[in-house]
């Protein structure tokens, strides 16, 4: 059989309709596109290199081209309790994608797709397997419950401990569900998955802000031996230019999170929180929740939406798939471009964005080319809304209630290899310790957490 070096195509909704919609942008494999993409595999293993959670890909793969579909998902939880999630958001194309040698000549395996195929397979397919966990008398709190959260609360309860995760929200899933957008993760796969977690023996609990109502004191005074923190970075950074404080300046967390949780884009007939906003609509930004920001507000009604980013759209950390659903659904891209002042209309609203051309200098400590200013090539755009989206910081609150915890800096948790942190039995992982990352990265941690929890309780 010769070598298929184009990938089966994946179906998706009509830009002009999906602009106008939350409904899922992609439509994913149905059964016969999934087995005919399975069966691009060379099943070399190479793939396996660039996945965190170390998912036998090969093995799965293999199994969806025998349509032994139940098995491949089992094969996938072995180390991954959220596969439609990862299925949908993780950046395969820069981690086990990357490493497929077919895509060295042409395209890869559609490993992404493929997991959340079989992920959403067994969704459909109402498939409920038995879930047998040994009993331990091992008390574990897990404080958040976003992705890095949920992963270690499942690897936890898996190893036979009693977890308890302390959400602050009233739902759960974290930044995978204030942060990410309907159409990019629909609730229905979200709450499933967290379906699952619970199933293993893991006790949510909502409205718990540790910190505040609850301190780490008063967790390991109830028993908790251990406890690890995934409380993320959803602190919003701002660029400290004038005019940031007027009406119609956003961040992009405000902007989301009233989409996102509290269901703003249905209100007022079925929720009870808007958005105030109009277009023109400028979000600076390239990253994926610049994207999501964008697309947002798109779908909300703004008629213009533009994208402003500092460097050129090479130098994006936004995923190539959704900078091109963006541009598909007519989201306009400014590239070279930095705000320096945001303009009032004189009664406290935004009226203009004030904005200098950049060229790329020499690069800086990430390894990306340092943007500099252009002398004299200010402009101006009329603009009612600005949305910043220049990153996140951790919020200082837990931190400041338990002085004996290490951090950085930036704020974030100090770790050892472990994932302990300078407190014994407290553990940490998630964008607490890196700042903004992937879901993916925050799940490898909640992994490796897990372990060292394991081999901390056991020890002491």
């Amino acid at each position: 059989m010769s070598l298929q070096f184009k990938s089966i195509p994946i179906r998706e909704q009509d830009p002009l309709i999906r602009s106008k919609n939350f409904k899922e942008v992609c439509l994913g494999y149905n059964k016969e596109e999934a087995v005919e993409e399975a069966k691009r595999c060379l099943e070399c293993g190479q793939c396996v290199k660039g996945c965190p959670v170390s998912i036998d890909v090969p093995r799965f793969i293999k199994l969806i081209k025998e349509e032994k579909f139940g098995e491949a998902i089992d094969v996938i939880k072995e180390t991954n309790s959220l596969p439609g999630i990862c299925g949908r958001v993780c950046p395969q194309e820069t981690q086990c994608e990357m490493y497929c040698p077919i895509g060295k000549r042409g395209e890869p395996v559609r490993i992404g797709k493929l997991e959340r195929f079989v992920a959403d397979w067994e969704m459909d397919s109402k498939r409920e397997k038995e879930i047998k966990v040994e009993p331990k008398a091992i008390k574990v709190s897990v404080v958040g419950s976003g992705p890095a959260g949920l992963t270690c609360a499942g690897e936890l309860a898996r190893k036979g401990c009693d977890v308890t995760i302390f959400e602050s929200f009233h739902s759960f899933g974290g930044v995978l569900r204030y942060g990410i957008p309907e159409f990019r993760l629909p609730r229905r796969v979200l709450d499933k998955e967290i379906d699952y977690i619970r199933k293993l023996g893991v006790k949510i609990m909502p409205n718990v802000l540790v910190g505040r109502t609850l301190s780490l004191k008063d967790l390991q005074e109830q028993g908790f031996r251990s406890v690890f923190i995934s409380v993320g970075a959803g602190l919003p950074s701002f660029m400290n230019i004038p005019g940031e404080n007027l009406n119609g300046v956003l961040s992009a967390n405000e902007f989301l999170t009233r989409n996102n949780l509290m269901l703003a884009y249905q209100y007022p007939d079925q929720a009870h929180t808007p958005i105030r906003f109009s277009s023109p609509v400028v979000v600076v930004g390239g990253g994926n929740v610049a994207m999501d920001a964008a697309r947002v507000a798109k779908r909300l009604g703004a008629e213009k939406v533009i994208v402003v980013y500092r460097r050129t759209e090479k130098e994006m950390p936004a995923r190539v798939e959704e900078v091109h659903h963006a541009k598909e659904e007519g989201i306009e891209f400014h590239f070279l471009t930095n705000p320096v002042e945001i303009v009032s209309d004189g009664k406290g609203w935004v009226k203009q964005i004030r904005c200098i051309r950049m060229e790329l200098g020499e690069p800086d400590e990430s390894g990306r080319r340092s943007p500099v200013p252009v002398k004299g090539s200010e402009f101006t755009m009329d603009v009612n809304t600005v949305i910043m989206s220049i990153g996140q910081r951790p919020n200082p609150l837990l931190a400041q209630s338990m002085p004996e915890l290490k951090t950085t800096r930036k704020g974030t948790i100090v770790v050892d290899d472990s994932m302990m942190t300078s407190v014994p039995g407290v553990f940490a992982g998630g964008d607490i310790v890196t700042g903004a990352a992937t879901v993916i990265a925050a799940m490898e941690m909640g992994r490796k957490a897990a372990d060292g929890i394991i081999n901390y309780v056991q020890k002491a």
